[in-house]
Formats: C-alpha cells, sequence, structure tokens
C-alpha cells in the first residue's frame, strides 16, 4: 500500500491540529484532528476490504496459436462478499505482446459477476504465461490505493506464422521414390511386410482374416516405411550469422530478423510436405540441439511446431559442422532444405557434402544485408547454382508464399 499526496497532505493536516491542540487547548482543533482521524480510518480500511473477497478467472479456447492470429480471452471478475466495490481495476501484466486484458471496472454488486473478453493480435512466437493479474482498487478519496497479484494461469504456446504453397517446385519430379527403408512402423502404408500374432493394443482393422483362418488364431498385418524420399530441414541456428533490423513487425506479420524468418520458413515447408503426406524431418542446434525423426501426420507437424515456436537462434554451431554431423544417418535420396542466413563459403561446403552422400539438397538463401548483415548472398548463390543446387534467395519484406513458389531454379542433377 502507498501513501498518496492528499493521504500525507492530510497526515500533515491532523498532525497540525494535535500540535494546535496542544498550543491553544481551543476545541475546534480538536474537532479538526478527529475529523482527519476518522477521514484516515475509514478510507484505510474501506481500501483493505476493496480488494479482498475479488476473484478473476481466465479462460481461453486453445492454448496454441500462430503469429498474425487473433487470441479470444474470457476474463470473470467475481465478487464473494455481500459488499459492493465502487471501483476496481483488472490489470493483465502478461508479457504477450499487445495483451488488451485491463479493464475499469465501475461498480461490482456483491456477489455478482463481471465477464468480459479480451482479444490480442499475435505478433510474437514463443511460450507466454497469462497472468499474473493485478486487482487495485480504492477509498473514495483515493487516499489508499491497495492491489492484490494473482498468480499467473495457464500457458499459450505461439507458433511462426506460416503461409500457404501451392507448389514447391525445387521439389518438382524429384521423390519418385528413396530406397525402401525395411523399417517396421506402427502407421498403415502401402507396403504390407507380413503378419504376426495379435496383441492386446492391436487395432481391429489390421486384422488379416485369411491368415486368421489359416492359423485358427488372430493374425495382423505388418507394414514397413513407404520408399518414398524423405524430407528433413536443417535450420542454421549460428548466432554469428544472423542479422536483425529494429523495429516493429512487418505487414506479413514477421520481424525484420533472419531468426523469425528462418522460423518461419522451417514451418510453412514443414506443413507443406506433411500434408502431400511426406515423412519431415527436422535438425536444429540453437541453445539446445534438437532432432526429430522423419515421420507423418499432424503430430510430427506439432511437434517441429513447438520446436521453432521456442527458437532462438544463439548457436554456437555452423551449418557446415551441423550437416557433417548429420547427413551420414540419412536415409540415400533424401531431400536436404537447408534454410541459412550465411554469406560464408562454408554453405558450399555444406551443399557438396550433402551430395557427396546421395541426398538432394534445397538452398533457401536469407539475404542477410537486407536484415542489416553482412552482404555476399548473390555471390554465395551464384556458387550454388555451379554445383546445380536449387536455390531460393529471400531478402526482408519478401512475399513467403510467392518467394518460395518460384520456378527459376535450378536443376538437380542426376543422382548415382
Amino acid at each position: 500500500m502507498k501513501l498518496t499526496i492528499s493521504a500525507r497532505i492530510i497526515l500533515i493536516l491532523l498532525g497540525l491540529s494535535l500540535g494546535a491542540v496542544a498550543v491553544t487547548g481551543e476545541a475546534i482543533y480538536s474537532h479538526l484532528a478527529y475529523l482527519w482521524l476518522f477521514l484516515l480510518a475509514g478510507n484505510l480500511v474501506w481500501a483493505i476490504i476493496g480488494v479482498r473477497g475479488i476473484t478473476v478467472q481466465r479462460l481461453t479456447r486453445t492454448a496454441r496459436a500462430e503469429v498474425g492470429a487473433t487470441f479470444e480471452e474470457q476474463f470473470i471478475v467475481r465478487n464473494t462478499t455481500p459488499l459492493p466495490r465502487l471501483w476496481l481495476a483488472i490489470r493483465d501484466e502478461s508479457r504477450l505482446q499487445g495483451a488488451e486484458g485491463s479493464r475499469i471496472l465501475p461498480l461490482l454488486v456483491g456477489g455478482g459477476t463481471w465477464p468480459y473478453h479480451s482479444r490480442t493480435q499475435l505478433a510474437e512466437r514463443g511460450l507466454f504465461r497469462l497472468g499474473p493479474t493485478v486487482i487495485t482498487s480504492s477509498d473514495p478519496f483515493g487516499l489508499f490505493p491497495v492491489s492484490r497479484r494473482l498468480s499467473p494461469g495457464t500457458q499459450v504456446l505461439v507458433y511462426p506464422k506460416m503461409f500457404e504453397l501451392n507448389q514447391f517446385p525445387a521439389l518438382t519430379g524429384s521423390l519418385p521414390g528413396g530406397e525402401t527403408l525395411r523399417r517396421r512402423t506402427q502407421q498403415i502404408t502401402p507396403n504390407a511386410a507380413g503378419v504376426r500374432n495379435y496383441e492386446p493394443g492391436d487395432p481391429l482393422r489390421r486384422i488379416h482374416w485369411p491368415s486368421t483362418a489359416r492359423h485358427g488364431n488372430l493374425m495382423v498385418k505388418e507394414f514397413e516405411l513407404d520408399p518414398l524420399a524423405q524430407v528433413w530441414i536443417f535450420v542454421d541456428a549460428d548466432e554469428a550469422v544472423q542479422a536483425a533490423l529494429p523495429g516493429a513487425s512487418l505487414p506479413s506479420g514477421l520481424h525484420p530478423s533472419t531468426e523469425d524468418y528462418a522460423a518461419s520458413i522451417a514451418a510453412t515447408l514443414a506443413r507443406y510436405f506433411l500434408r502431400r503426406e511426406q515423412a519431415v524431418g527436422f535438425v536444429c542446434r540453437a541453445e539446445v540441439f534438437t532432432l526429430l525423426s522423419a515421420e507423418r501426420g499432424e503430430r510430427q507437424l506439432g511437434k517441429i511446431l513447438e520446436s521453432l515456436a521456442l527458437f532462438r537462434a544463439k548457436g554456437r554451431l555452423s551449418l557446415l559442422a551441423l550437416v557433417t554431423a548429420q547427413a551420414k544417418h540419412l536415409p540415400r535420396g533424401s531431400v536436404v532444405v537447408l534454410i541459412s542466413p550465411s554469406t560464408d563459403r562454408e554453405v558450399v561446403m555444406a551443399v557438396d557434402h550433402v551430395q557427396r552422400h546421395g541426398l538432394r539438397p534445397v538452398v533457401i538463401l536469407l539475404e542477410a544485408a537486407s536484415f542489416g548483415g553482412r552482404p555476399g548472398a548473390a555471390a554465395l548463390a551464384a556458387d550454388l547454382k555451379t554445383l546445380g543446387a536449387p536455390t531460393i534467395e529471400i531478402a526482408n519484406g519478401d512475399d513467403l508464399s510467392v518467394a518460395l513458389s518460384k520456378s527459376q531454379l535450378y536443376e538437380t542433377p542426376s543422382l548415382v
């Protein structure tokens, strides 16, 4: 509780009145002293009970959303006491950028509720806790403002902004099939590998009835992974090559930084390939090392988006070192998408390393100079052309839906 200037003035007046009573003995000064004393005590009691018995409930429709979406939250303020509250301020101290959950409630009757909605345009990816919420009240004269802080509630995970792609021409015709992986999978694929005895938990649709009739007990089908080439997305999180411009988000919803563009591009491509039933893997060495094995389905998309929501380009490992460590573990014929703002020759070396392992590289080169970083993206793209690696150059402010659908790309050489 803080004393306002008005409260301090009344305390001074109380002191002066008591002093005048001691010096003069006049009754009027004693009456004034009682007046100031009752004013202070009454308003202090009013302020103390002003925030007691007040609860705030915060309800959300979803705990996950995408940058650019509108996040809706419902606040329900309850007065659990029979006494009315003439003035309440609800202040939302969430770290969620642009949060608009703060309100002024002029009157909350005893036992009453005051619901209201808050809508926030999400502008930043990450994990945000909703709260804390601060309830502030005061006495009628504003002498003793009192606050009570409520603990933070649930969290909301904000994914990178994703763009719609009609095509990704760098891979057109380059995915006729990879080497048969010969690995059992719980997914149902076109590649039946045999039958085995039924085990509790196996879905009934996998029962192979002819084999069941022949063996006299339930038999289920086993499947192998689809031999279509996998897609692996590598994001360069080396802090030394990143660049960013000051300022708010662009109209596209992206911050002018290579980190934010890389996260959005990776999320966009992951969704694009997973919608086309491709197995997608993800590799990144940021503050922590992230390796998600290639899988299909919405669950895989959720895992990749969660990693990208928390992605911060604070790594100390170059793209070449990351590729060198992981390329040998990828199935031959897989597509490797390299997303990097680097202008170093190491990117060319990384592409060459990928090709030597029988993989198909695609490079998405962020023009660091347009983000306030080092120039040299054009020269690097020319070097990548000599290797036959499909390359897309993306600058700050580019429409990713258009940039990632470019058709003027270099053909990937045949792999033997």
